[in-house]
């Protein structure tokens, strides 16, 4: 359920910004002239992008999800409050912009009832402002029950390894699901005469594959009533029914009229389906590449600014090259509070991996990276970054595919000097301390674009540009 400590967000677009990371001038041009704008995580996700989706959207009219599920969890911090947003485009906390729930985000339909109704209920008005697609496809109750299976089916007959380390909220069911299309349900099926009809023999496909499923995990399953889903989908149809459109001719006639576009990425590019670190990874595309298909526009982004913290985490299954699994890795996990915004779920934590943000910055045209959480790294007793790894006595300086092949990589690390202090009330980049102002120029030489965005704090005012 999503967050609902959410307060009023009756504030000025154009002040919550701090002009050139809050020295005295104007904004830098690449943070004001772009129609179109995308934010992307580099890493594994968790990496920060609602911060910087929300420092955003104060300068853009219309946010835009594209990808993924209530498995993503977006946190931002104004005036030293967190707000989790799970299906809801961070733009809903600034009042003017629209918030579009493209037609490549999967969609649960009570989650996003409930979110919405917690922010009308503490004055965030969302009525005419969220707009959920009608080709969007809806995670039913039988995605979650059938998630769970097949990950406890699959540890049962090849142990533990063998499963993915989902979240269980059924994303990936409903995309296969979507790709299957005979068991699929869109939002647009809610509103249509057969719907009992369609739900009922889906329920019954479900059951003969959800109870062969249980008997492979040797666990037990209740069937699902399809009368009782039915019920619970036309409440929630009914409730969402005012936001349903078509969210691609709404966005394709906002770009027609020069209104700034944002897109918020969901879950990152070390997660994509198609180029992540699989089968450890989501079911959709993360990347600025999955933007046209997953809003329903051509030409994707002009200004694609890919989101990676100044350390590495990881939540779930798969290998992670750099994960320090000692004290160095406990105390990166404390102070950086990393702990999953949806799950609550322990993050693995580690060294910086430029092999992988190299590979990341590449794939998804990131024009220019936001380093976050800088913080975090402040008195550690040494400092280290990944540049390269070493296979089978061969040095790489790329991820290979196999995800066992990259389980037996071992990184070969640089020493960067370390550094002391507070840099929350830094207001300005060239106010770091000079030790933290070297790894900003190290990360943005070694994957090669600008590093335009320090984060040094979880507050928008500790937001600073370059």
């Amino acid at each position: 359920m999503p967050d609902t400590r959410l307060t009023s967000m009756a504030v000025d677009r154009e002040s919550m910004i701090p002009p050139d990371g809050g020295a005295a001038g104007s904004l830098p041009a690449w943070a004001v002239a772009s129609p179109t704008t995308a934010v992307i995580g580099l890493q594994w996700g968790d990496e920060g992008k609602g911060k910087i989706v929300d420092w955003l959207a104060a300068r853009h009219d219309v946010v835009v999800r594209f990808n993924g599920g209530a498995n993503a969890g977006h946190s931002v911090v104004v005036d030293g409050q967190r707000h989790a947003l799970h299906l809801v485009p961070c733009g809903v906390l600034h009042p003017g912009t629209d918030n579009i729930v493209g037609n490549g985000v999967v969609v649960d339909l009570a989650g996003l009832r409930g979110e919405l109704d917690a922010l009308e209920a503490c004055g965030v008005d969302t009525k005419g402002r969220v707009w959920l697609s009608e080709r969007a496809h809806v995670v039913m109750p039988w995605h979650p029950v059938e998630d769970r299976l097949y990950e406890s089916a699959a540890a049962r007959v090849a142990g533990a390894a063998a499963a993915v380390g989902t979240t269980g909220r059924g994303i990936g069911p409903c995309y296969a699901d979507k790709a299957l299309r005979t068991t699929a349900v869109r939002v647009a099926d809610l509103y249509a005469a057969d719907r009992p009809a369609r739900i009922a023999r889906i329920t019954a496909l479900k059951n003969a594959t959800l109870k062969a499923l249980a008997e492979v995990a040797a666990t037990t399953f209740d069937p699902l009533d399809a009368a009782a889903i039915d019920a619970a989908v036309a409440a929630d149809a009914a409730a969402l029914a005012p936001r349903v459109t078509d969210t691609a001719r709404r966005l394709g006639d906002a770009v027609a009229d020069g209104r700034r576009v944002l897109y918020e990425g969901a879950n990152a590019c070390l997660l994509d389906v198609d180029h992540g670190t699989y089968p450890y990874a989501t079911a959709s595309q993360t990347t600025a590449l999955g933007i046209g298909s997953g809003a329903g526009i051509a030409g994707g982004a002009r200004e694609v600014i890919g989101i990676a913290k100044a350390y590495q985490t990881r939540v779930g299954a798969g290998p992670m090259p750099t994960e320090q699994a000692n004290a160095i890795g406990e105390r990166l996990r404390e102070r950086g509070r990393e702990y999953g915004t949806t799950t609550g779920r322990p993050r693995r934590c580690g060294w910086l991996d430029v092999v992988l943000l190299r590979h990341t910055v590449r794939l998804t045209g990131a024009t220019r990276v936001a380093l976050m959480l800088l913080d975090v790294l402040a008195g550690l007793p040494s400092l280290k970054v990944a540049v390269s790894y070493s296979l089978d006595g061969r040095t790489i300086d790329a991820p290979p595919a196999l995800a066992d092949d990259l389980a037996r990589c071992e990184p070969v690390y640089v020493d960067l000097e370390r550094f002391d202090g507070s840099l929350e009330r830094c207001t300005s980049v060239d106010a770091l301390p000079a030790a933290a102002l070297a790894y900003v120029r190290f990360v943005e030489a070694a994957v090669g674009v600008p590093v335009s965005i320090v984060s040094v704090g979880p507050d928008r005012a500790q937001t600073l540009l370059r």
